[in-house]
């Protein structure tokens, strides 16, 4: 395994998932394995939380996932403005064991959303973020009217310039392998 992609969400029917899919299957010389935040579970992170049951397994196999890749994609779901409580949670469990959550891996970020603005305002959050937790952000790029610009049963970004954008940013983890 190479890199590791996730929607940054916990909906089963994720336009975000959708949209890191498509991510995944047009690396051409990178495999990578897309993780599910459903798999990693964990109760609501809190300080009496962590000094009663100590460190989740289930976030430490989280942080082993990042420890072996060479690379992340993530695909940022926008509630109210910010993360969505899945990703949050499990990242500040992460943050708890391993403060440098991103271990100096390359990564692309993006996002989608119905609206106008495609995950706009998390995503500049995230590119803010990611750097402080040892991230090497290499591209990002968000994809405006997620129903409007995606094909759902082909997988794949309708338009082609947005498409060779999307491309474009993706290629950036392709030297890995």
């Amino acid at each position: 395994m190479t890199i590791i992609a996730f929607a940054a969400t916990n909906h089963k029917k994720s336009i975000n998932k959708q949209l890191v899919e498509y991510a995944a299957s047009i690396l051409r010389h990178t495999s990578a394995e897309v993780l599910d935040l459903n798999d990693y579970e964990l109760p609501l992170y809190g300080q009496d939380k962590e000094e009663e049951i100590g460190h989740p397994q289930l976030a430490k196999d989280f942080l082993q996932k990042i420890k072996e890749c060479e690379g992340i994609i993530i695909s940022f779901a926008e509630h109210n403005g910010s993360y969505s409580v899945a990703y949050k949670n499990i990242f500040d469990w992460c943050s708890r064991i391993e403060p440098k959550v991103f271990q100096n891996k390359s990564m692309v970020l993006i996002a989608t959303s119905p609206g106008a603005r495609g995950g706009a305002t998390v995503l500049a959050s995230a590119l803010q973020s990611a750097p402080h937790f040892s991230g090497v952000v290499k591209a990002s790029l968000s994809i405006p009217n997620f129903f409007d610009n995606f094909d759902q049963d082909k997988l794949c970004i309708k338009h082609p310039e947005l498409n060779e954008q999307f491309k474009d940013a993706i290629s950036h983890l392709d030297h890995l392998a």
